[in-house]
This record gives structure tokens, C-alpha cells and sequence, in this order.
């Protein structure tokens, strides 16, 4: 029996060595690599129409022409750059009057990329920890930050039960821009400080019962962009610029690029006369000047120190390429991996509430979002939108990526009629997105048959 036993024993310690051994002398598993961006090619390569994209840019151009201040335009299509277009000028004014020599667009000109942050830091940050393991979408809000709860002052409640996805859906129950910067307007929840803000933030009082309805609210960003602060224990510009855009290669895209070895003579300008509406709105330490490479967004700049999970951040067309790649590859690009494509399916599907809605992205669920993704998008097509004149189309359905960079609040506000208190800039074709968008589509051929119409009938998303 001894003898078995011993025997039993040295088989089973041979065995364990030959797979120890086995697994330390095996070929080592390929790591993925994902497709990358090739260099510009013919558009005709990628399905695209070359007489038909210099219709776009007559269209782009003329709006120029006509007092539009500049734009950039990228378009890639199955792994190509099928264009990187600039046009106009990204500075035609240095407060009020106008340059003597406009400054022109250049494809390598940074943008102020307003809530586009949404989707290029905070979303990309979360879709990556979700990937990890580290946060969980259908955890309470309070479990990442125990401060944020219900009080007993608080004339609405609900706060104890919101889940991250409440804040990702803007189902949260939020008001949509609280001006924490604005002691007129914000009272009790007035700062200029971040830190002061960072702890104001949780405070900040429900406006409706979450869940009741849909309300599109810088809150819920501020509040994620603190979750991640929380979970990574790193500020969020470290953490997206050392652990999401580093590894990709990009080294334009960067929160407070001021601070971090840029020129003013990089950037689109903004607004003519810093945040005052050409001087009908004051507040304390209100910037005057055209904006340069500072966030033009107030809550950012002046109560979050330029860094926070809903704007602040700057990129360039060809940075945002990669960026547009990453989704549509499932998560990654070249040997870089940043998430899994299941992770991206769970952020881009429509909310059941509201199609329009999904963690974050907006989509293409309904008629009413043609004014962003024009008349033939894909029902699968999902982006976002950002306040300075930026915007992110991604569409599976034709693995096609655009991104429109304009300065469009680089003009003149309106100061009487029907368009009082908007932008002139805001009023253009180029400006109102839609337009430029279905140009895109009718360059690759694409019709209402073939693009929303399955959406419009009600088909729902695929």
C-alpha cells in the first residue's frame, strides 16, 4: 500500500511538473492588433465620390465666403482618411474688431472640444474601467462617492438609489447648468474653487424625480468625472492623457494645453469677448478677451480649474481620427487594447425611455435627431455634439467616422429679432451640422432608402 501511495504520488508530481513546464516553454499567445488609419487615399477607395465631396466643400466654402468663421472637416471609412479638410480661418477677430489679417484653419489647429469631452475623455475613461472591472454601471452612484445622498432639506429625493447609469442615461434628475461660476444664479452652490466644487457638486438638488423624464445636464458629467477621479485615484487629465491617449500616440489632445506646452497661436478662437455675450453678462473674474486655448465653458474654466468630466478638453482632427477608430475597430487600435467591443454595444444601445438617449451617446433613434445626423444616417449611428461647434458622427452600419470641428462661436452675437442672443455663427448651414453630415452620405452614394428610412418607419435600432 506504501508503495502505491508513493507511487500514486510521484505521478501526480510529474504530471504537475510536465505542465508547469508546458505552459513555460509553449509559444506565446499573438497579441491583437487592431486595423489603424492608412494614409490618405483616393475617396474613390473607400466608396466615396470625388465630385461629390467637392460639393461639400463648396458648401463649407461659401458659408466662408459669407461670414462663417472656419471649420475643419474628417471624414474615415473602412481603416482609410478619406478626408482631412480645413477651411476659413480659426481667428478673424482679437475682441470686437476684426484682424487686420485673419488667421487661417489648419488641419493641425487644436479645437476646443466643449461636451465632445463627454465622449473622448469621460465616456472613453469609463468604457475602459467598466472593461477592467473596476466600475460597475449598475452600482449606486453613492458606492463610488458616499457623500452623494439623500438630505432631509431636499425637496426631491432619490439620490440613495441613482445608479451610474441614471447619470450616463441624463435620467438622473439633474437641472442642466447649475453656473456654479455665477454667484447671481448659483447662491448656495457658488464656487470658483475646484475643490470647493468638487464637494458641491454631490450637493447639488434634484430638479425632477429621476427616472420621469430625459434632461440633457453638465451635472451628471461633473458627478462621473468625479467617480473616476475616485476609482483611478488620479486627476481626470492624468488619467485620460496617461492611460487612454499616450498609449494611442496622440499628443494633441489635452486638457489646460496652455499648461502643457502649447502657443495660443495653436487653437481655434472662441468667443470674441471672453464669456460676456459681447459684454451683456458680468460675474466675478469674467474673462473679456477672445479665447485662446482656455475652455470657453464657464463651470470649467473658473470652478473646475479647466479640468472636468463635461468640457475642457482639446484635440485635433487627426488625434480624433484614432479616436474614431478605436470604436469602430471594438476597442482598440494597433497593439493598444482599451476596451472590449461588448463594453461599446453597452454604451452606444438606445435607452428603452428614449431612443435618442444611450449611456452617454447620443443616437440616431428617432426624425428628431436629423438636425445632428442629417437625412440618411444609419438607424445604428450614434456621436455627440459639443457647445463651441464640434461634432463626433460614428455609423457601424457603413464603418464610417466624421468629425466636424468648427469655431463657429468665433463671431458676433445677435443683439435684436427672432435669433437674439445667438451667434451668428450658429445660423449657418456649416453650423448646424445636419447639412454637412447628409453631404457626407450622398458622397458614398448612400439614399433615404438606404440610410434612415428603416429608422423613420419604426424598425428600431439594429
Amino acid at each position: 500500500m506504501k508503495y502505491l501511495v508513493e507511487r500514486t504520488f510521484i505521478q501526480v508530481a510529474i504530471g504537475v511538473l510536465l505542465f508547469v513546464a508546458s505552459e513555460c516553454f509553449a509559444a506565446p499567445a499573438q497579441p491583437l492588433h487592431f486595423p489603424e488609419l492608412h494614409p490618405p487615399s483616393a475617396p474613390e477607395d473607400a466608396g466615396f465620390s470625388s465630385s461629390k465631396l467637392q460639393e461639400l466643400d463648396a458648401l463649407i466654402s461659401r458659408d466662408v465666403a459669407a461670414g462663417f468663421p472656419g471649420a475643419v472637416l474628417l471624414i474615415i471609412r473602412d481603416g482609410k482618411v478619406v478626408k482631412n479638410t480645413s477651411y476659413g480661418y480659426r481667428q478673424k477677430f482679437s475682441g470686437a474688431k476684426p484682424l487686420e489679417n485673419f488667421a487661417p484653419m489648419t488641419t493641425g489647429t487644436l479645437f476646443d472640444l466643449a461636451s465632445n469631452t463627454k465622449m473622448y475623455a469621460t465616456n472613453f475613461a469609463l468604457q475602459k474601467l467598466v472593461s477592467e472591472g473596476r466600475l460597475d454601471l449598475q452600482a449606486n452612484v453613492r458606492e463610488y462617492l458616499p457623500e452623494f445622498r439623500d438630505q432631509e432639506s431636499d425637496a426631491i429625493k432619490g439620490k440613495n438609489e441613482l445608479r451610474i447609469a441614471d447619470i450616463l442615461h441624463h435620467s438622473a434628475g439633474f437641472m442642466p447648468d447649475p453656473q456654479y461660476h455665477n454667484q447671481a444664479v448659483a447662491k448656495s452652490l457658488y464656487s470658483q474653487d475646484r475643490s470647493v466644487t468638487s464637494r458641491l457638486i454631490s450637493q447639488t438638488p434634484l430638479a425632477y424625480p429621476p427616472g420621469t423624464a430625459n434632461v440633457y445636464s453638465d451635472v451628471d458629467y461633473m458627478l462621473l468625472g468625479e467617480i473616476i477621479e475616485r476609482v483611478t485615484g488620479q486627476m481626470l487629465d492624468e488619467y485620460v492623457e496617461q492611460s487612454i491617449y499616450a498609449p494611442l500616440g496622440l499628443k494633441h489632445t489635452r486638457f489646460n494645453p496652455l499648461q502643457k506646452g502649447f502657443a495660443p497661436a495653436d487653437f481655434a478662437a472662441t468667443e470674441l469677448q471672453g464669456n460676456t455675450r459681447d459684454g451683456s453678462i458680468t460675474f466675478p473674474n469674467i474673462r473679456t478677451d477672445t479665447l485662446l486655448g482656455q475652455v470657453h465653458d464657464e463651470k470649467a474654466f473658473y470652478s473646475m480649474a479647466g479640468v472636468s468630466g463635461h468640457a475642457g478638453l482639446f484635440s485635433t482632427s487627426a488625434d480624433l481620427a484614432v479616436l474614431l477608430q478605436v470604436m469602430l475597430n471594438g476597442g482598440g487600435y494597433g497593439s493598444v487594447s482599451l476596451f472590449n467591443r461588448q463594453t461599446i454595444s453597452e454604451f452606444t444601445s438606445p435607452a428603452e425611455a428614449d431612443p435618442t438617449f444611450a449611456l452617454g451617446w447620443r443616437t440616431n433613434g428617432n426624425a428628431s435627431m436629423q438636425w445632428m445626423f442629417g437625412e440618411y444616417a444609419s438607424n445604428r449611428a450614434y456621436g455627440h455634439t459639443g457647445w463651441t461647434g464640434t461634432l463626433t458622427i460614428i455609423d457601424p452600419e457603413y464603418n464610417l467616422g466624421i468629425v466636424l470641428l468648427t469655431n463657429k462661436k468665433h463671431s458676433p452675437v445677435i443683439k435684436s429679432g427672432s435669433n437674439s442672443g445667438k451667434f451668428i455663427g450658429d445660423l449657418f448651414a456649416t453650423g448646424r451640422y445636419g447639412e454637412v453630415v447628409s453631404g457626407v452620405y450622398r458622397a458614398m452614394g448612400i439614399s433615404q432608402d438606404q440610410g434612415s428610412s428603416d429608422r423613420l418607419i419604426g424598425t428600431g435600432p439594429k
